[in-house]
């Protein structure tokens, strides 16, 4: 979406001028206001901006006036003072007051361009740490961009509001997350989100480029470049260009292939093959992966420039195990998806064994399996004996160990586990006492604590 962004100030004509320049940065939801007294009216009526640029000097209310008024009123708008006076006791009683920067007149065009871009990247942080504040799940202003993914788990729409964050600015993004978990489809969420929304979204198999194809897939070539190039390509780059370029399982891309898109992402430009002449392009980097990056940094695995050039900003997608109240309404959606007639339920049978079963394929997985039952339902309502019978399986096997702990008994991995916690927890979570007192040894009392989540 784009930024709101108010501009007050007495004089039409500079009105007119900063119309103009921000229009030229492809910023077009703009308010122009010659009257602050009419901006405080509207302040008062709870309408808000992303940013106002506020002139210094005008009647019947100043600047000043106006940014404490902001302040009380819209704290979450950023102010920038604007004033043909260059003089260092105003600039710091703006700051003090609460703007964030200050701008002379004339404004030049590329000092007010980098001054939104840096004001938009601060309101974007401060709401990104302000997330997990609110004990409330928070609010998606571009909901339609985000529509595809099905949640209504808090954990994954604070993940989603930080991607909306995100999406405003030009910051690569990383996602991390299990296989399955919807990395693309938030990927193109973001895009759709973002100011790019209308131009390209090129999704790559990082996983998929071999060395030699790494070039000629990513920055193109000409007719006859090589043996076998029958006609000119235009290659990932530039067919991304003004848009966003995908780049899944990039944790599976060797450290040569490492080495040359870092490069890429460094100058911003290339060469095709077949050309001599560099090509500069302007993407927005999102990239993906199941690994864990930084544990690969420190096995010499992925390089660390790269991880930093790719990560400003960074998404961690929960498994579904951790989301099990979205498998109902998930569940559902697949069923309407799959071309299932009208009416077709799950039995509350059904999704209790889908509510217990541990997902390690994620919400493919789910898919998956409620695509094979809705074929066996044969337009009837869906029940347990339709799902796979590994997961009827695990569900009998939990009810007897239900059973089996109401009659006083517990299988022997679950005492053991409950009794070297309970020392462990008992022992200040010092390791060679507990060691000790159990009569094991450290690293056998290691791999068991990190086997229960506790190291």
């Amino acid at each position: 979406m784009q930024p709101k962004i108010l501009v007050v100030d007495d004089d039409p004509d500079h009105l007119l001028v900063m119309k103009s320049i921000l229009a030229s940065a492809g910023l077009d939801s703009v308010d122009m206001e010659d009257d602050p007294l009419k901006v405080s009216a509207r302040l008062g009526n709870l309408e808000e901006w992303d940013i106002a640029l506020i002139d210094m000097n005008m009647p019947e209310m100043d600047g000043l006036e106006l940014l404490e008024f902001f302040k009380t009123h819209s704290p979450s708008t950023e102010c920038v003072m604007v004033t043909a006076v260059n003089d260092a006791r105003t600039a710091v009683s703006c700051l003090k007051k609460g703007a964030y920067d200050y701008l002379l007149k004339p404004v030049d065009p590329e000092e007010l361009r980098f001054a939104l871009r840096r004001t938009l990247e601060r309101k974007r942080l401060l709401e990104i740490v302000n997330l997990d504040k609110s004990p409330h799940p928070p609010q998606l202003s571009n909901p339609e961009a985000f529509s595809k993914i099905v949640t209504r788990s808090p954990k994954l729409l604070r993940v989603l509001k930080e991607a909306e964050l995100h999406a405003g600015s030009d910051v690569p993004i990383l996602i991390n997350g299990e296989s399955g978990t919807g990395k693309e489809l938030l990927a193109r969420a973001i895009h759709k989100a973002s100011p790019r929304s209308k131009r390209p979204f090129v999704a790559v198999n990082m996983a998929s480029l071999t060395v030699g194809l790494f070039e000629a897939e990513f920055f193109g070539h000409t007719k006859g470049a090589f043996t076998g190039a029958n006609r000119e390509r235009a290659g990932f780059l530039k067919t991304a260009d003004q848009g966003t370029l995908f780049l899944d399982e990039i944790g599976n891309l060797s450290m040569e292939l490492q080495s040359k898109l870092l490069r890429v992402l460094q100058d911003g430009e290339f060469t095709r093959l077949g050309e001599s002449r560099p090509q500069r392009v302007d993407v927005r980097i999102v990239a993906a992966t199941n690994e864990d990056l930084e544990k690969m940094i420190s096995k010499g695995q992925f390089r660390k420039d790269l991880y930093y050039r790719i990560r400003t900003g960074w998404l961690h997608l929960p498994p579904l195990r951790e989301r099990t109240e979205d498998i109902p309404l998930l569940s559902s959606h697949f069923v309407k998806q799959s071309g299932a007639p009208k009416g077709t339920s799950i039995e509350d049978e059904a999704l209790s064994i889908l509510q217990q079963y541990e997902f390690p394929g994620n919400i493919r997985e789910l898919k998956s399996i409620l695509l094979s039952a809705v074929n066996l339902a044969q337009g009837n309502s869906l029940s347990a004996e339709m799902l796979p019978h590994n997961l009827r399986r695990r569900k009998t096997a939990n009810q007897c160990l239900v059973e089996n702990r109401k009659e006083g008994f517990a299988p022997l991995q679950e005492v053991e586990r409950e009794y070297i916690l309970r020392t462990y927890h008992a022992l200040d979570y010092n390791k060679s006492k507990t060691a000790r007192v159990l009569g094991i040894g450290l690293n056998t009392l290691r791999r068991r604590l990190k086997s229960f989540g506790e190291d």
